[in-house]
């Protein structure tokens, strides 16, 4: 029986691969042109969700990787992520825009963003929708039934680029501040901040702790998640960029671009207890684990 599965885009590869996280191994690989870097994994309906950087074309396929469908939303088109009711939430890059799409890839609506909008959350209760937007260093926070623009909060520090809800708060990775924001999306204020290794790009939580890709660094930053103090840095593969939780919440997975490889680290003894390598620059920017 297979294990829990990771998703990972080889940007420079032009691959999407599925990597069994218990075995550490490659079991299946598709080839995907001009680029894939974002990617959404929704295990409820099985589905996949990638986009082609390049073009913003998005390909759906199922978790064999047996391609479903596609579609064209757009040069801009880059960050992803899966919502209720099989709602799909992308952010157009060059278009200032947050679009939700239906199971069917129909647009339900789009609201203005800030400035170059890069990784898109969902809450957990499925209420509320976030962007980093990145040139405008702030988040935007949506009602993801309609799309109203709840608030718009400044980050601590510039070029917000992955995002992720936690505990009821949003965090940030501030790529030129070497910091993470903490904002309460029910306020609409900033409430935290941690410092983190050189150009953070993405955050993923486990065991209470949370874990930031540093890029320059090669490196993971470690933080608890409730007093925000610096726990750890360990050291990956070079320039970790994509990072994601494990199912059973054990660890996370870290996708190393300039090393070709999958790192997956114990959040307990925060030690690197399995390396996978990967078709060329992986990039794996959204959450792209979860059950078979």
């Amino acid at each position: 029986m297979a294990g829990d599965l990771a998703f990972i885009t080889s940007q420079n590869g032009n691959a999407l691969s599925v990597v069994d996280l218990d075995g550490g191994m490659i079991t299946a690989q598709v080839d995907i042109p001009d680029a894939p870097a974002p990617v959404a994994y929704d295990p409820e309906r099985g589905r996949v969700y990638v986009i082609a950087a390049n073009t913003g074309r998005l390909h759906v396929l199922d978790k064999t990787l047996t391609p479903l469908r596609q579609a064209n939303l757009g040069e801009g088109a880059f960050g992803i992520a899966t919502g209720p009711d099989g709602a799909l939430f992308v952010a157009d890059w060059f278009g200032a825009r947050l679009m939700r799409l239906d199971s069917n890839l129909a647009m339900v609506w789009q609201s203005a963003t800030g400035a170059a909008p890069a990784g898109v959350a969902v809450s957990a209760d499925g209420a509320l929708v976030a962007t980093a937007d990145r040139d405008a260093d702030a988040v935007s926070i949506f009602a993801t039934d309609d799309g109203a623009l709840l608030h718009r909060v400044k980050t601590a520090g510039p070029h917000p680029f992955g995002i992720t809800f936690h505990d009821g708060l949003i965090w940030t990775a501030d790529v030129m501040g070497d910091s993470v924001s903490v904002i309460d999306p029910a306020a609409g204020l900033l409430v935290g901040q941690v410092p983190t290794g050189s150009h953070p790009y993405a955050i993923a939580f486990a065991e209470g702790r949370g874990f930031v890709t540093d890029q320059y660094d090669g490196t993971v930053t470690v933080f608890d998640a409730a007093s925000h103090a610096v726990l750890a840095t360990i050291t990956v593969g070079d320039y970790p960029e994509g990072i994601s939780a494990l199912p059973d919440g054990s660890g996370v997975a870290v996708a190393n671009w300039d090393s070709d490889t999958l790192s997956i680290i114990d959040a307990t003894d925060l030690t690197v207890t399995m390396t996978v390598d990967l078709p060329s620059g992986p990039r794996a920017f959204g959450v792209f684990t979860g059950p078979p």
